[in-house]
């Protein structure tokens, strides 16, 4: 028989066989689903599509190799090395493969149980990284099977690993600003917050950002690493009341313990007529400044909520001035007295 013919005849064996292997792995990854461990999905699914491959690699080789087909100008290819190099490229394919799915199924599971999501970002990390790791790894073992002088391509790989750490150094602050944040816990998703000169709502706390919905209902997004190295307040936390501060002038002649009287009258109306304010803490008032112009004091009542100032000082600013006009007491303004002298 032709030697053409028989490699031909090989090839389309290496095809039939690798095309039974499918057909049996099929059947293997749907037993797999009826079983309690994930073990056997994990091994099937890294095995079967490289088996397939090997088979056709492995038919192909061998018919090009002993069939004579190969003219002798290219014997190299059909040496042992390559046929090395497939097996070791195969055996990085299945492990990187099983790793990777190791670290998915388990490891994902691993960090549901916990409550942060730092331990989620270190998997995908993981996954990312075991990956490149497996398949730097396959590819030096080839150049050496190969006889390749691999110190080049390890000086290149760590000039590279360390031009890509110098570009990339925002990206790995942020990152890790991103677990800082998650292990010390300054804030979470809902809270409202004050980072630098924003103030909004957290909706998000992503690895390399963290996103607020301001007042205005603008998303900013701040890096990670900005917002370990800021101050921040947050109104949500030890609980969600906030502390109002009102201040009032009256004019001088007014009498104080009246008009701190009626400001704690003013407050009670509205603790009792509003669900703006609470009645504990109690609201307090306090005589603070002799003005140039006005006798000064403080008001101080407790909203409900932080996102209810605004609703609070309208309740009370209303009141105080419908109260001091009914009871004649007189809110001043600037003015100057110019007198002339002939």
């Amino acid at each position: 028989m032709d030697n053409t013919v028989l490699a031909v005849v090989t090839v389309v064996i290496g095809i039939a066989l690798a095309l039974v292997a499918r057909a049996i792995v099929k059947w293997l990854e749907k037993y797999a689903e009826t079983t309690e461990t994930q073990w056997d999905d994990i091994i099937i699914a890294a095995i079967g599509t490289p088996v397939q491959v090997g088979i056709v690699v492995i038919a192909l080789f061998t018919a090009v190799k002993y069939e004579g087909v190969v003219p002798a100008q290219y014997a190299w290819v059909i040496s042992d090395k390559v046929l090395n190099s497939v097996y070791i490229l195969l055996g990085t394919w299945i492990v990187s493969s099983l790793v990777h799915d190791i670290i998915v199924i388990y490891g994902h599971w691993w960090a549901e149980q916990t409550e942060g999501d730092l331990d989620d970002r270190i998997i995908e990390f993981l996954e990312l990284a075991a990956r490149y790791v497996i398949w730097f790894a396959g590819i030096m073992l080839i150049l050496v099977n190969l006889e390749v002088n691999i110190t080049p391509f390890l000086a290149g790989a760590g000039i590279a690993g360390l031009a890509f750490a110098l570009a990339a150094q925002d990206l790995i602050s942020n990152f890790f600003g991103g677990a800082i944040i998650t292990v010390d816990k300054p804030f979470k998703e809902g809270d409202r917050v004050r980072i630098d000169n924003y103030v909004g709502e957290v909706i998000g706390v992503g690895p390399r950002s963290t996103r607020l919905r301001t007042l205005d209902y603008q998303i900013v997004t701040i890096p990670n690493n900005k917002i370990t190295s800021s101050f921040i307040v947050n109104y949500a936390e030890p609980d969600e009341k906030l502390r109002i501060t009102i201040p009032v002038s009256v004019a001088y002649g007014s009498d104080i313990e009246k008009v701190k009287r009626i400001l704690l009258e003013i407050a009670a109306d509205a603790i009792e007529k509003t669900g703006y304010i609470l009645a504990d803490p109690a609201p307090k008032v306090f005589f603070t400044e002799l003005g140039g112009s006005s006798l000064n004091l403080t008001l101080y009542a407790w909203a409900r909520k932080y996102n209810l100032p605004d609703e609070v000082k309208d309740a009370i600013n209303s009141r105080i001035i419908t109260r001091f006009a009914a009871e004649g007491i007189e809110i001043p303004f600037p003015q100057m007295e110019v007198r002339m002298r002939r």
